[in-house]
């Protein structure tokens, strides 16, 4: 009902700014050449008054979608930025755990506990025992590799260095409510029968933009371009297939 209602506004003030301009031109030629002197003055207020009126409301409509557009792009490119740095804390996690983390206190306490095994692959060569049995004692050799642990790297470490915001991440900026957190889930996904862990994290745009104007937000909602993010949500992920990916434009990623 709100889209219909917004639509509805949104196609009532187009229809209006359309028939304005050719009712001015009528309106103009009628004063000019039908219109009696007495009442020409009068007239001539009212027309520039309703032109007055038609300016500023464009103006104003104009000056208020530039502003929407300024603070959602700023507040949007932080919000990417967050999950983001999900995402990183997330692949991490599969890394190590081989699944995707679905609490956000054990997601920070992964990232604070554990760590990259720093692994060097070599080839290598040993005796065939079963092909060298077959041959009759010849020695018959197979090729191998060898796994070498050389050591361990924080995850924290390798991740966020000596910074802290891994701690918050999971707090939406700009929310009315400073606690709103970022909707997780993670899971599985069946492919060809295997098992395949997934993840996904998002937040509704209208809870980033709630003290923006109602129509402009429900206009933002049935954004569809390559260059927006479409859809009322901003997220990364999916619950319903092996993606990581965000649902942003490259543009809103610095």
């Amino acid at each position: 009902m709100d889209q219909f209602l917004n639509w509805l506004n949104q196609s009532s003030l187009k229809i209006f700014m359309v028939l304005s301009i050719p009712l001015t031109i009528y309106m103009v030629f009628y004063i000019r050449f039908k219109m009696k002197d007495k009442h020409r003055s009068l007239v001539l207020i009212l027309l520039y008054l309703f032109s007055f009126l038609v300016v500023s409301k464009f103006s104003y409509d104009m000056f208020k979608e530039i502003n929407f557009t300024d603070v959602k792009n700023d507040r949007y490119q932080l919000v990417i930025k967050k999950l983001e740095d999900i995402r990183e804390s997330q692949r991490a996690h599969k890394t190590i755990k081989g699944v995707f983390q679905n609490n956000w206190d054990n997601l920070v306490k992964f990232i604070e506990n554990d760590s990259f095994t720093i692994t060097q692959r070599r080839d290598s060569s040993i005796v065939d025992e079963i092909l060298t049995k077959r041959y009759g004692g010849v020695k018959t050799f197979k090729d191998i590799v060898l796994v070498d642990t050389l050591g361990f790297v924080s995850v924290k470490d390798s991740l966020f260095g000596n910074d802290s915001r891994y701690k918050d991440m999971m707090y939406v900026p700009f929310a009315e409510d400073e606690t709103t957190k970022f909707v997780l889930n993670s899971g599985f996904i069946n492919q060809n029968n295997i098992e395949i862990p997934v993840f996904e994290v998002k937040v509704k745009k209208s809870v980033i933009l709630y003290d923006q104007p109602q129509d402009l937000i429900l206009k933002e909602n049935d954004v569809k371009s390559v260059d927006g993010v479409n859809g009322p949500e901003i997220r990364i992920g999916s619950m319903t297939e092996v993606n990581d990916n965000g649902n942003w434009p490259k543009n809103y990623s610095k």
